[in-house]
């Protein structure tokens, strides 16, 4: 019978050695060559779009309707895209949540066309999800858990999240690998690298190799589950300080590679508005409390979660104040020293307008002469607002509508940033962009305690390092008194913003005014 599950296929040069393929190696590849011809086609497809309506010489972008036929190829495009990764399905919607993630710097129609991928991403039917638990556990979901909920509390790209109950009666949340996401993703890192190096050849402009690269890199981790659980607790263990941030805690016994069992949370998403209202809870703290713990993660920790979406942040009442739950620990970045230094330095000098340093630390950051197009990437905002001061100048509609048309107005330039930058940025943009999601959802996008925490952040970045530097006790006093002095400046200056938007200012400059409007009356 095993002889009749072998095919033997050809010899390899001289050698006379054999190549040995298995029934399942043969099937796999099967399932990849489909899957790899359904993506070649899609991108024949956009690729032709644009061309024709883009590219063929009838229009340019001086054209009256060009702005409007853009739109639409872009609408399109993405529609062919979405499609394709529905179709796909496991690294391919990975890659389309990521699109749908970079809000400020792709075209609005990509991001809007690819979150819903964040939502409603394929579900696998509960026999191969059995089938994962007891390929991996050894024994049968019935054996294993006393209750299991047929149907899925979240489907992501990778795997999908069931509500069940042990013996001893504890809630568990089980989270089992899609049936076939792992044998297929090699094939398919395979062809989206395949794929995105023809379509740079055919329009240099466009190179999004940096996201083939990203995935490389990042795709096997994040199909170990192992690993994430040891995420979550190196996290937990890390921000043990924030009481008011909870991991959940990890069954190492019903763990493996496939299957991760850990403790059952429930809170309302980070985005529902409506349910904060409903459990009382402060929408400002909430965001405040979001800012707090990942201007810790990116610049004094340099170890971030990079997967912020509002389905992976919960927010609970617990003891009268907002808990934050912070799930799904699969991919993190580590941030490298030296980087968080100069990016703490860059976010400084954006804080307080310094167009030199913008310019100075943009270039050591690998961006060149798009330091200011980088700047306006990492903020969200326009370079008028950052000139004059992103804590001065309050954000309008005007602002971000003007922005996200600049996302499909210099796309070849913002290929061009995403493909300079270190490595470890790419993630950065990207949780980013989840973050001002919320804080938009939240309505806290111009809280100024956001810019103060950054700015503590930044300062403890940028003089931690300078003590890793010292080989003086001189060096470090130095850099003591320096830290000191910088977050005394931001508590006076703290001092100075909670005035002016406080009603005592209103109240003296009502005063004031009237004051003023009395003695001009006496005076007449």
């Amino acid at each position: 019978m095993a002889a009749k599950n072998l095919l033997r296929l050809g010899l390899l040069g001289g050698s006379g050695a054999v190549a040995v393929y298995n029934k399942d190696d043969l099937q796999t590849a099967g399932i990849g060559a489909v899957r790899f011809g359904r993506a070649a086609i899609a991108v024949t497809k956009i690729v032709a779009d644009y061309r024709t309506s883009l590219y063929s010489g009838k229009i340019t972008p001086e054209s009256e309707n060009y702005p409007e036929i853009k739109s639409q190829t872009h609408l399109r495009a993405a529609n062919e895209l979405l499609e394709l990764c529905r179709a796909n399905g496991g690294a391919f919607v990975k890659v389309g949540q990521h699109l749908g993630s970079l809000e400020y710097l792709l075209p609005v129609e990509y991001v809007d066309t690819m979150k819903v991928l964040h939502s409603k991403a394929p579900e696998s039917p509960l026999e191969d999800i059995f089938q994962v638990i007891e390929e991996e556990l050894k024994f049968s979901a019935k054996e294993l858990f006393v209750e299991f909920d047929p149907n899925p509390l979240g489907a992501a790209s990778l795997a999908q999240v069931h509500r069940a109950r042990l013996a001893d009666g504890r809630e568990v949340a089980v989270k089992v690998q899609h049936k076939a996401v792992k044998s297929h993703s090699k094939v398919d890192m395979k062809g989206m690298e395949l794929l995105v190096n023809v379509v740079s050849k055919i329009f240099p402009d466009f190179n999004f190799s940096w996201l083939v690269e990203e995935m490389k890199k990042n795709l096997p981790k994040e199909l170990d589950f192992n690993h994430e659980a040891k995420n979550a607790e190196k996290v937990a263990n890390q921000f043990n300080h924030f009481h008011w941030l909870k991991i959940p805690s990890i069954d190492w016994s019903l763990t493996t590679d496939r299957v991760l069992v850990m403790e059952f949370c429930e809170g309302g998403q980070v985005n529902d508005r409506g349910y904060m209202i409903e459990n009382s809870i402060d929408t400002k703290e909430v965001s405040e409390k979001i800012g707090q713990l990942y201007s810790e993660m990116i610049f004094v920790n340099g170890y971030v979660h990079c997967d912020p979406h509002p389905g992976n942040v919960l927010v609970k009442k617990v003891d009268k104040e907002a808990q934050i739950i912070l799930l799904d620990h699969g991919l993190y970045t580590t941030l490298t020293d030296d980087f968080r230094a100069t990016y703490s330095k860059f976010w400084l000098s954006i804080l307080n307008a310094n167009l030199k340093e913008i310019q100075r630390y943009g270039e050591l950051l690998g961006v060149g002469e798009l330091y200011g197009l980088f700047a306006c990437m990492v903020t969200a905002r326009s370079w008028d607002s950052i000139s004059k001061g992103i804590d001065k100048k309050a954000r309008t509609s005007g602002e971000q509508d003007e922005i996200k048309a600049d996302a499909a107005k210099y796309l070849p330039e913002i290929s061009a940033v995403l493909n300079r930058v270190p490595r470890q940025m790419l993630l950065v943009f990207k949780t980013n962009d989840l973050l001002r999601g919320i804080e938009y959802s939240l309505n806290t996008q111009d809280s100024m305690k956001s810019f103060v925490t950054m700015s503590r952040c930044c300062i403890k970045c940028v003089f931690s390092h300078q003590r890793l530097r010292c080989n003086s006790l001189a060096c470090s006093v130095r850099a003591n008194l320096g830290e000191f002095w910088e977050q005394f400046k931001l508590s006076v200056y703290t001092i100075y913003l909670w005035y002016l938007r406080s009603n005592f200012n209103k109240y003296i400059q009502e005063n004031w005014l009237s004051h003023k409007e009395g003695a001009k009356l006496k005076f007449l």
